[in-house]
């Protein structure tokens, strides 16, 4: 009886099948006004940005509707692994939000991404956006994302009233110097460095080596200019060392904000940490700016910046290039980076931003940014500087590193894997 049902159910339906005209609209039309964005903006600060910046767009495209795909947790990557999976499926968003540089090498060659450089020519945007950031955010003479931010990764915050306990008048200038200041700090029961998860124990790295090398000779680490192997770096690598000696690794914090607290708190003295630690401290947990915390460049770095960039692409094959090209006009345009940086606690890429809408830690951001003195660098850690196959093996290679400290095969390692992965 049932198998009779189910046949006759079976030629109802085919015959209905057959009375659908073919013109029908297919079931996705109701989606041909909207524009995926995907991101990993949920946090405080973050997000508000970002729904700011989406109000905008709907505003200036009426009819068209953003669809914020955000993902939250892992500081990104979670996001990426399922976009990663997304991009293998041929099922991109409109536009993904990705680090600036080198981070975006392996969609270039994967061919994911569409080259920007005609919108960059149509928006003028190489006019108010500085040459070094230009130069960093380009891959094989394109440029494939659009930078709606710049945070800046070697600096070092403190409590004033920490160093005012301690006696101590500045933070250090060189890492040779913290090191001196490291013995007090220790005799007075404190701890003088606090680390995170891996990621910030990589930050550091990066910072020390800016630090000891020099612009010029931390820029040749990543194009092969500068060998791994020799004195001077290896001498650097051996000040990392040491400067690790100084911290709390051995019970490191869960992640950045924890170690954030170890300073705040006075437990801890010094944190090497990006500037999205600003808006923690000023907008989550309501310290005031020079007097509750504060922050210098890391030892050795003052008039360099090793920024990162979040920025937004043009996938390949997505559903409504058009509106993905909208929706990247409106992350480069003035009013999209006023409306976002204020509130996730960045500065624009643009160097034509409205200085009365940031304040506090921003204000100096800002005018270090635009200081034609300043000397522009790239994160490692935050994708800028090489690419996710070399990234990942210098992770590798980092973790044995902090076990058995050998500084000669940590070098030699990440020497042989730039080779490997070019």
């Amino acid at each position: 009886m049932w198998q009779g049902r189910i046949g006759t159910l079976a030629l109802i339906l085919v015959a209905a099948l057959l009375t659908v005209p073919l013109s029908m609209p297919r079931a996705s039309s109701a989606r041909d006004n909207q524009v995926e964005v995907y991101s990993w903006w949920t946090g405080p600060g973050e997000e508000e940005g970002l729904r700011a910046m989406i109000k905008d767009f709907e505003t200036k495209n009426p009819g068209v509707h953003v669809v914020n795909a955000a993902v939250s947790g892992g500081a990104g990557s979670n996001a990426k692994a399922i976009l990663a999976s997304r991009l293998l499926a041929n099922d991109p968003p409109e536009s993904y939000q990705r680090h600036a540089g080198f981070e975006l090498a392996d969609d270039v060659r994967s061919g994911k991404v569409e080259d920007l450089s005609s919108l960059y020519a149509e928006q003028g945007w190489a006019k108010v956006i500085p040459q070094g950031l230009l130069d960093k955010i380009t891959i094989n003479g394109s440029i494939y994302a659009v930078p709606v931010n710049i945070h800046r990764a070697n600096l070092m915050w403190y409590s004033p009233g920490t160093l005012r306990s301690l006696g101590i008048a500045a933070p250090p200038r060189s890492w040779h110097e913290f090191l001196q200041q490291a013995v007090a700090i220790r005799a007075a029961g404190r701890t003088p460095l606090t680390l995170g998860p891996q990621w910030t124990q990589k930050h550091l790295l990066e910072t020390v080596l800016l630090g000891e090398l020099g612009p010029d000779g931390y820029e040749g680490l990543w194009d092969g200019r500068i060998r791994w192997t020799s004195p001077l770096v290896l001498q650097a690598l051996n000040t990392f060392k040491q400067v690790l000696a100084q911290s709390d690794i051995a019970s490191s914090a869960a992640d950045w904000q924890p170690q954030m607290d170890r300073v705040t708190a006075g437990t801890a003295v010094y944190a090497v940490m990006g500037d999205w630690s600003y808006s923690y401290l000023s907008l989550t947990k309501k310290l005031r700016w020079e007097l509750d915390f504060n922050a210098a460049a890391t030892p050795g770095s003052d008039g360099v910046y090793d920024f990162l960039s979040d920025s937004f692409t043009l996938p390949t094959g997505t559903r409504r290039p058009d509106l993905a090209r909208q929706w990247l006009i409106e992350c480069g345009s003035q009013a999209g980076q006023d409306l976002f940086n204020p509130r996730k606690g960045s500065i624009p890429a643009r160097f034509d931003a409205d200085p009365a809408l940031y304040g506090g830690y921003l204000g100096w951001a800002l005018q270090q940014w635009r200081d034609p003195r300043t000397r522009i660098v790239g994160s490692l850690t935050h994708g800028v500087v090489a690419d996710n196959a070399w990234n990942a093996e210098i992770d590798t290679a980092l973790g044995l590193f902090v076990q058995d400290g050998d500084v000669g095969k940590f070098a030699r390692t990440v020497a042989a894997k730039y080779q490997e992965t070019r």
